[in-house]
């Protein structure tokens, strides 16, 4: 049975730009106090304040929800803070490094209580790992929210190797009651489950590129202009159903023998390493341009990288 109820404190670990905004969004439930902890000094009320510019902007968010919500997340340093002994359910979000997060975990299972739940927020590291050292690793699961973690619905709630049934429902409450989309990832497996068809289909796109089937521009014109369009709607087993599983299956008997299954990153990628192709973190060219896939310029870059939040408040809240 869920325990949804009795959480009414919840620590984050870490203050960067995720850990602020998981801060933001367990905001969203007035009967949360949250304590943000990091062991440097963090402006995170800054960082909150910068990510939802633009929804407090687009009347998202009003002024006065934002200072609320602001006025019951907590900064502290200090390991023995109250804010950390008496958290009901910890998200942790430090630095993507196995031995820093397994050493986070064991000064919090020192601390906090032993019905305390251990959240990890990791897009690649495996949770059972991450917890293997843990005396209640039962009450361990992963979390991984998507970035930008203010927008993105999805977390993916992932059970370890000794991952309790009630833990994991409890999470996936909780994750609905701070309005997000939560999916359960039954086994700890690589990618998890939304990575695990990013990666598919990367590696298919890739392949396409390699074997001088398509463009890069043209693959990804593909992709934003047919399927791209619908997936919102039509989800791939809801498409699969709507089919047939009978076409579904007589695709696949023509088209999978055809598909990239290759194991190991592509050839093509190592050889854009050495070729210094590296995207946006290129050196530019002499052209002034950072060259990947394809090639770009600063403008280009900046924006792309501050159309994706416009883009998904226009998507997600129509404004």
């Amino acid at each position: 049975m869920s325990k949804i109820d009795t959480i009414k404190n919840v620590l984050i670990c870490g203050g960067g730009l995720m850990g602020s905004n998981i801060a933001f969004v367990v905001s969203s439930v007035k009967e949360y106090e949250i304590t943000v902890y990091d062991k440097f000094p963090v402006d995170v009320e800054a960082k909150i304040r910068m990510s939802t510019k633009q929804l407090v902007e687009k009347e998202i968010v009003a002024p006065e929800e934002l200072e609320e919500r602001l006025s019951r997340i907590h900064f502290t340093q200090d390991i023995d803070s109250e804010g950390v002994k008496n958290a009901d359910l910890v998200i942790e979000a430090v630095f993507e490094d196995i031995n820093v997060k397994q050493e986070t975990f064991a000064l919090l299972e020192e601390r906090c209580r032993p019905d305390c739940i251990f959240c990890t927020n990791s897009s690649v590291m495996s949770p059972s790992w991450i917890s293997e050292k843990l005396t209640h690793r039962e009450r361990f699961v992963g979390t991984h929210f998507w970035n930008p973690g203010h927008l993105i619905p999805l977390v993916e709630v992932v059970k370890t190797d000794a991952t309790d049934d009630e833990t994991a429902e409890t999470v996936m409450d909780f994750m609905r009651k701070i309005g997000k989309s939560p999916c359960l990832c039954k086994k700890d497996v690589p990618g998890f489950i939304a990575n695990r068809m990013q990666h598919a289909l990367w590696r298919e796109a890739i392949s396409i590129v390699e074997n001088g089937i398509a463009s890069a521009e043209d693959v990804d014109t593909a992709v934003k202009t047919s399927f791209g369009l619908r997936l919102p709607y039509l989800p791939p087993l809801v498409n699969s159903d709507l089919v047939g599983t009978t076409l579904t299956y007589q695709i696949h008997s023509t088209v999978l023998k055809a598909i990239e299954d290759t194991h190991e990153p592509s050839p093509l990628l190592k050889e854009m390493m050495d070729e210094g192709k590296l995207g946006f973190r290129a050196e530019k060219n002499a052209e002034g341009k950072r060259v990947g896939f394809m090639e770009y310029t600063d403008e280009d870059i900046e924006k792309i990288n501050a159309g994706l939040n416009e883009y998904l408040i226009k998507m997600l809240y129509n404004k």
